[in-house]
């Protein structure tokens, strides 16, 4: 299923397209019954209590450990509510506590492989102009019904950079997104912002990851105050500017990588599942300060992530 003319137009001028009706409702039930075995399955003695935010985490290196660990499993990560702060134990039922599962899904899971790896996939990727693509991460993210954590403005080449920054989401709906629940939102041509840092390992440190200048990537990012900054940074914090992604199950968002978006909690007693992997093009250079490697501890480019174009030369 490519996209149309003016589906392409709208991607290139606005850096997001929603394509309602992408996914079938049998296969969008295929994938949230698939989620919900992957929730009640789950032994939670081989997985650490680990909160999956966007901020500092009290848990330090044990969670670095086992995020970084996850690029070529099936982790769990928990809603930060779900977890009591006094004695770290859950005051949700397990199946109602985690809000990501990821981040090996599109090659260990089949259901989910299904959904990734496909002619379909790859049409769009030509539309896009991808030489090489590889699916580099995919995660089932779950915004659990009253607790559903608020995801900040962010872009995902901070995360996964490229260069050229060639980062693509492709984010599947699996439940409708509303208001309440938590739908995504986007300034829309906000990939036209300039990189203000990356995501890093801390290869001086030897462990953990850290947010870094985008030029000393052993540094530490700090703000700085120069006219273009503040400008962006007041252009990331008005409301106004966010366009909501009202939508129903079974639609496709395509995110630039460059594109600042953000999601707000869910305040609904209905959850808001989701499926989404990102690309890149394996034509870039992936360097080895990207906290995503396969296998982890040992930076091998996109050489061992999952190609997307079944006739590759």
């Amino acid at each position: 299923m490519p996209l149309t003319p003016k589906e392409l137009e709208q991607y290139e001028n606005d850096g997001c397209i929603a394509i309602k009706n992408y996914l079938s409702k049998d296969k969008v039930k295929e994938l949230n019954d698939e989620i919900d075995s992957l929730l009640n399955s789950v032994n939670i003695g081989n997985h650490p209590k680990i909160k999956f935010t966007t901020g500092n985490d009290k848990d330090g290196h044990i969670s670095d450990k086992y995020f970084i660990d996850s690029s070529d499993k099936i982790h769990y990560f928990f809603e930060p509510e779900a977890i009591s702060d006094n004695n770290h134990k859950l005051n949700k039922p397990l199946n109602k506590s985690i809000n990501k599962i990821g981040h090996g899904l599109h090659f260990l899971n089949e259901k989910f492989n299904s959904i990734t790896v496909n002619d379909d996939i790859a049409s769009i990727c030509r539309q896009l102009g991808f030489k090489d693509p590889k699916a580099v991460q995919s995660m089932c993210v779950i915004k659990q019904p009253f607790i559903g954590a608020e995801v900040p403005p962010h872009n995902d080449a901070e995360f996964l950079y490229s260069n050229p920054k060639t980062c693509v989401g492709f984010w599947f709906a699996l439940q409708d997104c509303t208001l309440e629940n938590g739908c995504l939102e986007f300034i829309p041509g906000s990939q036209n912002y300039p990189l203000q840092k990356r995501f890093v390992k801390d290869l001086k440190k030897g462990y953990g990851t850290k947010f870094a200048p985008l030029t000393n990537l052993d540094g530490q990012f700090v703000p700085n105050s120069s006219d273009e900054n503040i400008k962006i940074n007041k252009l990331i914090e008005n409301d106004s500017l966010y366009e909501k992604i009202i939508i129903p199950a079974g639609s496709l968002v395509l995110i630039n990588g460059k594109l600042i978006h953000k999601s707000a909690k869910n305040t609904s007693d209905h959850s808001r599942n989701a499926y989404t992997f990102h690309v890149v093009d394996g034509a870039s250079n992936y360097d080895e300060y990207n906290w995503l490697q396969i296998p982890p501890s040992h930076p091998s480019g996109t050489d061992n992530f999952t190609r997307l174009y079944k006739n590759y030369e």
